[in-house]
């Protein structure tokens, strides 16, 4: 049974997209911290007063040690209660903000990237805890960075792509996608590099799988033009067969002959996922009115002697070729089952 209007309007990439386009979005469950969270936090929490405390002891000569001593202690403690601060709110944010998005692939992903910048601002406050006169060791690490920066470019121009591609999404792990020449099915998106899974190519035609992947930087999503098969609003192309016939044919006949079977070949359940679609589509400014959810047949005067007739549907993509195949077959059966109402164009122009 095809999914309600109502079903598809809870799943988060279609909530997502009606948000995007300017329709309704229902605001999120308010997230609260579970048993386990609520520990770390007092946990956190504690630290900090333990740090205080023995920050003050040592500054109070409470505890007999050397200039030098209390100075490093006191420089470990203030570091060591930076990091647990940052711990705490590396924390919040994953159960507040990042705990919030429903979509798990996403959800994992910036964990990565909240724990990759937790490790960089770690790693600083070691390094100033270690060294007492860090500006001259932060300068060099400043100047090699610039010079492995360097080296690396592409890699770190692919690594900001990929955040790009994260957070924009314009496309996302199984959607069907065409960039430049490459065509097919992204099943991995990595830190540097994407990965399809190609249909077509070089070596077969139609959306059938090639059986090669192809694999690109990232970066090329800065400066190319991505087609993206796989709008959680819309997730359907349009396709058409053409047929030509001679001027003297029934064009009432063709018509509802072509419409008739190519209805037939979706079947209803296409049709109604259709219609609940559009119903989606009425709440974006897209134009609802040019979806329509059954076949339709048009004539167009072709430039040679003949007229062609133009049955024009919709289909999921990784469907077009095999419904393309088996539609070309019954139509082509139907057509020439009536010879009298259908007549072709003849000559070597056929």
């Amino acid at each position: 049974m095809p999914e309600t209007k109502e079903e598809l309007e809870q799943k988060p990439e279609v909530r997502k997209e009606l948000a995007r386009a300017g329709g309704e979005k229902k605001p999120g469950e308010k997230v609260k911290a579970r048993g386990t969270d609520k520990f770390w936090f007092v946990t956190h929490g504690l630290l900090l007063i333990g740090c205080t405390v023995f920050y003050y002891l040592i500054g109070s000569k409470l505890i007999p040690l050397l200039q030098a001593e209390v100075d490093f202690s006191r420089r470990l403690l203030r570091g060591f209660a930076i990091i647990v601060i940052i711990l705490a709110a590396a924390k919040a944010v994953r159960v507040y903000a990042i705990g919030r998005i429903e979509d798990a692939v996403t959800r994992f992903t910036l964990q990565r990237i909240q724990y990759l910048v937790a490790a960089l601002l770690i790693g600083v406050i070691a390094v100033s805890v270690i060294f007492v006169n860090w500006y001259p060791a932060l300068t060099a690490l400043g100047v090699g960075s610039i010079i492995v920066g360097l080296a690396v470019q592409t890699p770190m121009k692919s690594f900001i792509a990929w955040i790009y591609i994260l957070i924009r999404q314009p496309f996302r792990v199984g959607d069907r996608i065409k960039i430049d020449d490459a065509t097919g099915d992204v099943i991995d998106v990595g830190y540097l590099d994407t990965t399809l899974w190609e249909f077509g190519g070089q070596y077969i035609s139609g959306d059938h799988p090639s059986g090669r992947t192809i694999r690109f930087p990232n970066e090329k999503v800065l400066d190319s033009i991505i087609y993206n098969y796989s709008w959680a609003l819309f997730p359907y192309i349009w396709n058409e067969i053409k047929v030509s016939v001679a001027y003297q044919s029934d064009l009432e006949f063709i018509a509802e002959t072509m419409q008739k079977i190519t209805e037939e070949e979706l079947g209803e359940d296409m049709i109604k996922r259709v219609e609940v679609f559009r119903e989606l589509l009425a709440k974006t400014p897209v134009d609802e009115l040019e979806v329509h959810e059954r076949p339709r047949v048009i004539f167009r005067v072709s430039e040679n002697t003949w007229l062609d007739a133009i049955v024009r549907y919709v289909v999921p993509p990784r469907e077009a070729g095999r419904v393309k195949t088996r539609l070309i077959k019954k139509l082509l059966a139907a057509l020439n089952a009536a010879p009298e109402k259908v007549m072709f164009p003849a000559g070597a122009n056929r």
